[in-house]
């Protein structure tokens, strides 16, 4: 088998400021454009985890067939905590990966508090 240059993907983790609280405390909001993103850029869903707290923050993660997608909100903070990991070893999905948090960040209307790229 002739196989491309191995590089496992690129995993992106941002810290974001959200100033509409109603987005951090809406887990079915986030379900529903999580699901829009993976049919955008055909990403498969294994499996999805949503867990919503007393204080109406959510914490979500996608198992995806590519790796994860997951969210933590802290309403009070006005913040989330959001990685995105896609991995294949037959193309660079590292585009992929910033188009994808691009859209996260869009939804949202947040302004990047950190944000850290890792190759691996």
């Amino acid at each position: 088998m002739d196989l491309p240059p191995y590089s496992p993907g690129l995993h992106k983790l941002v810290t974001l400021h959200v100033d509409e609280i109603s987005k951090l405390t809406n887990s079915k909001g986030f379900v529903a454009v999580t699901d829009s993103i993976l049919e955008k850029y055909e990403l498969e869903k294994v499996g999805v985890v949503v867990h919503d707290f007393e204080n109406e923050s959510f914490t979500i993660s996608y198992c995806l067939k590519e790796s994860h997608i997951c969210i933590h909100t802290w309403p009070e903070y006005n913040q989330l905590t959001l990685d995105v990991y896609l991995c294949n070893y037959l193309q660079d999905n590292s585009q992929k990966v910033r188009a994808v948090m691009a859209d996260y960040i869009a939804y949202f209307e947040a302004e990047i508090i950190k944000d850290f790229e890792i190759n691996r």
